[in-house]
Order: structure tokens, then sequence, then C-alpha cells
């Protein structure tokens, strides 16, 4: 009996079109193919790479230098297609793109979430070190929110105090450099109820313990209000000139507005 040598595997491109009328192909892989195989064989083989079943494939047969080609006939040898090392074989899917799975959109992915009652339990978690380490809430000695809240309060009438925080002032806005110096009058002075503290039920908080903040109206429309949030006004101005920021991050001092000759040099710095 004369030896036959066994068909050698050719080093074939797979790849899948970008869109069904595109001519531009997306890489997938790179694998060996043996050219014994019928056209049917490489179908099942590819429907583990691309996902396409082999019902909805149509191959495309990419040469270098040479026009694309249809692979047809499932029982057809695919080396009687010119395979050559180096080419390219492209699948098509056929069916409508309504029918495809959308392997990209995880929107309608269930997604697991950890019960809170579980997590609790685990003693390898963010939470158990925690407790171990008796770090925030489970400090003893750690102040409550609303007990933070107060200290925080007390902090704002001390810096407004201290630098002279006066309705009708000039101020600047820290931290600020040229030529991005935010600059403007202080109109307001007070508790924003509108703004949250974390942890503490502000309507249930009498007004004078709650936080302070500075409402500013900029020289420039580069604020993110009118003087109001949530609908209540604290001050008025020109929408997006208005902006509350805590009395740590205010400086009053001698801060003219700025005139057309001043903005003309801070842009030749730029």
């Amino acid at each position: 009996m004369a030896f036959q040598s066994t068909p050698m595997d050719v080093s074939v491109l797979i790849t899948t079109p970008t869109t069904g009328t595109s001519s531009t192909s997306q890489f997938i892989t790179e694998r060996r193919i043996t050219p014994t195989w019928t056209v049917m064989q490489l179908k099942s083989k590819l429907e583990t790479m691309t996902g396409i079943p082999p019902s909805s494939q149509r191959l495309k047969l990419k040469n270098p230098g040479h026009p694309g080609q249809w692979i047809d006939g499932d029982e057809s040898i695919i080396g009687h297609w010119g395979l050559t090392k180096g080419c390219e074989i492209e699948v098509h899917d056929s069916r409508p793109p309504s029918a495809r799975p959308n392997f990209t959109d995880l929107g309608s992915v269930e997604k697991y979430t950890l019960p809170t009652a579980t997590y609790e339990t685990l003693p390898n978690s963010v939470l158990a070190w925690k407790k171990n380490q008796k770090l925030g809430r489970f400090d003893p000695n750690a102040l409550s929110p609303q007990e933070l809240m107060c200290k925080q309060t007390e902090k704002d009438v001390e810096n407004i105090q201290d630098r002279d925080i006066v309705v009708s002032k000039r101020a600047i806005i820290l931290p600020s450099s040229p030529p991005y110096v935010r600059r403007g009058t202080i109109r307001f002075i007070g508790p924003v109820p509108s703004i949250p503290y974390p942890g503490v039920e502000i309507s249930n908080i009498a007004p004078d313990v709650l936080p302070i903040w500075v409402g500013i109206e900029l020289d420039e429309p580069i604020g993110k209000n009118d003087g109001s949030i949530d609908g209540k006004h604290y001050f008025t101005c020109p929408n997006k000139t208005g902006v509350f920021v805590k009395p740590e991050k205010v400086q009053v001092g001698d801060f003219p507005p700025l005139d057309l000759d001043d903005l003309d040099g801070e842009m030749e710095e730029m």
C-alpha cells in the first residue's frame, strides 16, 4: 500500500464584517484549517468562534491579490477553493439584524445583587475589616452624623467671623489662580436646607444649627444657578452666575469686577 501524505493545515484569518453592507472586516482570530474538511465541517467549527449557526453562515474567501469569492456547497472540500496560507475567510450572518443575539447589550442581563444580610456575615469583606479595626460607624467614640453636622456649623461660624465674610463684599472663590479666578459679590450668608448633609434628615433640624453656606454672584457666567436651589431663591442673580460655597472657600478682599482690558491681559497670559 502506497503511503499517502496527510494534507498540512493552513493558517487562515477568520473575520466578520462590521456591518452587513460594509466591506471592512473586523479581525477575530487566526486558526489552522485542514484542507480536506468539508465546508459544513468548517462552518461547525466557525460557530464556536463567531456565534453564527452554520445554516446562517455565508463564507467569503479572500486571497491576497485576488478578488473575493463566495464559498458554496456545504459538502464541497474547502481545500478545492484555493485555500492558501495568509488568506482570509470572512463569515457573514444571513439572519436579519432583529434575529441576531446582541451580546454587547447588558441591559437585559439579570444582575446579581448580594443581599445586605449576606454581605454583613462575610468574614473577609471591607465591612468586616472596619468592624475589626473599629473604624467609621464602628468606632465607639465616633460622633453621630448630627453631631458632625453641628461641629461643621460651629466651624462655619468661626470662618465667617475670621474671614470677615459680609453680604455685598467682594470676594474670590478658592482655589483660584490666573486666568481661572472666580470673583464676584457676596449675596447670601446662611443655612441652605436644599443642600443635604450626609446621614441627616435636614427637614427635622432647626435652621440655627444647619451648616452655613455663602451665596456669591459671579462676574462671569461660570456658576451653577440663579441664586436658587430646587426652586427656592436664596438670592437673585442672572442664570449661571450664582454659586454656593463653604465659608472656608471664600476670600474677601479688593477684587473689582474685571473690565475688557483685564480680560485681554489674562488671555495673553494663557
